[in-house]
C-alpha cells in the first residue's frame, strides 16, 4: 500500500465498482502497487451506513437496541452481548408478558420487552393464536381464563410450560409452581369446555352466562372462576426460576446469578469475558463464572478432562480443564455453580480459550481487607509496612490465591482499592493476625458477604 501525501479536486467525476474473480493486486503507476483496492463509492456507502446506525443509537436508544435484539435472536452469545450493552446504557429488559408481549422485541415505557418468538417451544401458530384472542377480548385475567380463549391445538400443554417457567404469567400469578399444579387440571378442563362448544353443548353456567353461543366474544366473561385448582403450594427457589428462564430463553432476564456479586467482583477480576481476546497469552487471569455445562473428555492415555461452558454478565465463553488439573477439582464441576476461576489465555486455530488452572465456590471465598487512612495511604513508609507484611504471606506464588483489598477511608467516602496479584496471599486468618499485630486494621470478608 502507498501513503496518500496530497489530494487535488476534480470535480465530479464518474465511478464504478471494481469485481474481481481472484486476488488481484493493482499496479497505480512508477511500479507501486496498491492491494485491497476499494472504490469511493464502497466506502461511501459503508460510510453512511456507520452514520445512520450511529444516529439512530445516539437519538433512539431503545428503538434501535430492540431492533438489534430481534435481528439477531438466534444468536445466544450475540443477543448476551447486546443485553449487557442495554444494561450498561440504562436500558432495562423486561421477560415475556402474556399482556404485552408481541411477537419480536418491543420497546416499551422506556425498557425493551422480550417477545414470543425468542421463547422455546413457543411456535409461529401458538403466537398468532395468542396475538389474536388478546387483540379481540381484552388481557387475559388468569391461566383458567388464557385457557379457555386461546386455541389449544396451537397452544399445546409444553408450549404453557414454557410460558410459565419463563415468567410470561408472572404479572397474573408470580407463583410458577402454583401454576404449573393448576395447568394439570385446568388444561384438561379447558379442552372438556371446548369440545363441548365444538359439539354445540354447553354447560349450566355457560348458558346463564350467555355462553351457550358460537361467537367467543360473547362467552360467559367470569367463567374461568369456575376452572379448578390444586392445593397451594411453595413458588420454585429463586435459582430454579433463573435456571428454567435460561434453559428456554437462552440467558437470564428477570435477574443473574452473578448480579448481586456486580460491586466486589470487579474488585477480584479487573477484566470480564468479553475481554479476554485482548489478553496476552500465558497471562494469570482470574473470572467469576456461572458454569453452565460441563464435557467430560477422555484422552488417548485414558486420562479425564473437561470442557467447561461458562458465562459472566457480559458473554459466554468456554473454558479446558486438563487432566491433572481435573482430577483436583473435578467434584467442583457442577452445573449452575457460581466459580472463580483461575488461569491463562490459550490461542489454538483461531479459537479464544480459558486454560483453567483452579477453581473455588464464590460461596466459600474470603478477602483480606486492610483499612486505610488517607495519612497512611500516603505515607511511603507505611505502604512499605504493608507490603513487606503481604509479601511475607504469599509463600508459594501458585498457591496464593486469596485477594487483598485496600479500603481508604475518609469522612465523606469510602474507596475499595484492589491490591496485585503479587500481594495474593494463602491463609486468611494468619495474614489477618500479622496485620493486626503491625497496627493494621484488618478483617477477613466473604465474597458473597453483603
Amino acid at each position: 500500500m502507498i501513503k496518500i501525501v496530497t489530494r487535488k479536486y476534480l470535480g465530479k467525476q464518474n465511478v464504478y465498482d471494481i469485481g474481481v474473480e481472484h486476488d488481484h493486486n493493482f499496479a497505480i503507476k512508477n511500479g507501486l502497487i496498491a492491494s485491497n483496492c476499494f472504490n469511493k463509492s464502497h466506502s461511501t456507502a459503508y460510510g453512511y451506513v456507520t452514520y445512520q446506525t450511529a444516529y439512530l443509537k445516539a437519538n433512539y436508544p431503545l428503538e434501535y437496541m430492540a431492533a438489534l435484539l430481534t435481528a439477531n435472536s438466534g444468536d445466544t452469545d450475540k443477543v448476551q452481548r447486546y443485553i449487557t450493552n442495554c444494561t450498561n446504557m440504562g436500558i432495562s429488559i423486561d421477560p415475556p408478558d402474556i399482556n404485552r408481549s408481541g411477537i419480536d422485541f418491543t420497546p416499551t415505557a422506556g425498557k425493551i420487552l422480550f417477545g414470543f418468538s425468542a421463547v422455546r417451544n413457543v411456535g409461529q401458530n401458538a403466537i398468532a393464536c395468542i396475538l389474536e384472542a388478546r387483540n379481540e377480548t381484552g388481557e387475559f385475567k388468569s391461566l383458567a381464563d388464557f385457557c379457555d380463549r386461546v386455541d389449544l391445538r396451537a397452544v399445546n400443554r409444553r408450549t404453557l410450560e414454557s410460558l410459565i417457567y419463563c415468567g410470561a404469567f408472572d404479572k397474573i400469578e408470580p407463583n410458577r409452581q402454583q401454576l404449573i399444579n393448576d395447568l394439570e387440571l385446568v388444561y384438561d378442563w379447558a379442552q372438556s369446555r371446548a369440545k363441548d362448544r365444538a359439539s354445540g353443548q354447553g354447560n349450566l353456567l355457560d348458558l346463564l352466562g350467555d355462553g351457550f353461543s358460537s361467537n367467543p366474544n360473547k362467552r360467559a366473561n367470569n367463567a374461568f372462576e369456575t376452572a379448578p385448582k390444586s392445593k397451594p403450594v411453595m413458588d420454585l427457589p429463586p435459582q430454579k426460576k433463573l435456571q428454567m428462564e435460561k434453559e428456554l430463553l437462552g440467558f437470564y432476564v428477570s435477574d443473574h446469578p452473578l448480579k448481586s456479586l456486580r460491586q466486589i467482583a470487579p474488585l477480584l477480576t479487573p477484566i470480564n469475558l468479553s475481554q479476554l481476546g485482548e489478553q496476552r497469552e500465558e497471562t494469570r487471569l482470574c473470572a467469576v463464572v456461572m458454569l453452565n455445562n460441563v464435557k467430560k473428555v477422555v484422552t488417548k492415555k485414558g486420562d479425564q478432562m473437561a470442557i467447561l461452558q461458562i458465562e459472566d454478565l457480559t458473554t459466554q465463553s468456554e473454558a479446558v480443564v486438563f487432566p491433572k488439573t481435573y482430577e483436583r477439582i473435578s467434584s467442583l464441576l457442577q452445573v449452575d455453580t457460581r466459580l472463580i476461576i483461575w488461569g491463562k489465555v490459550d490461542r489454538r486455530d483461531e479459537q479464544t480459550q480459558f486454560i483453567l488452572e483452579d477453581a473455588e465456590p464464590v460461596e466459600t471465598v474470603q478477602m483480606v481487607m486492610v483499612e486505610l487512612n488517607p495519612q497512611q495511604a500516603g505515607n511511603i513508609e507505611e505502604l512499605h509496612r504493608l507490603k513487606t507484611i503481604l509479601q511475607e504471606q504469599s509463600g508459594d506464588k501458585e498457591k496464593a490465591k486469596m485477594p487483598v483489598i485496600g479500603i481508604i477511608q475518609t469522612e465523606n467516602s469510602r474507596k475499595l482499592v484492589r491490591l496485585g496479584w503479587q500481594f495474593c496471599v494463602q491463609d486468611s486468618r494468619i495474614t489477618v493476625q500479622a496485620l493486626q499485630n503491625a497496627s493494621f486494621a484488618a478483617h477477613i470478608k466473604s465474597l458473597t458477604s453483603s
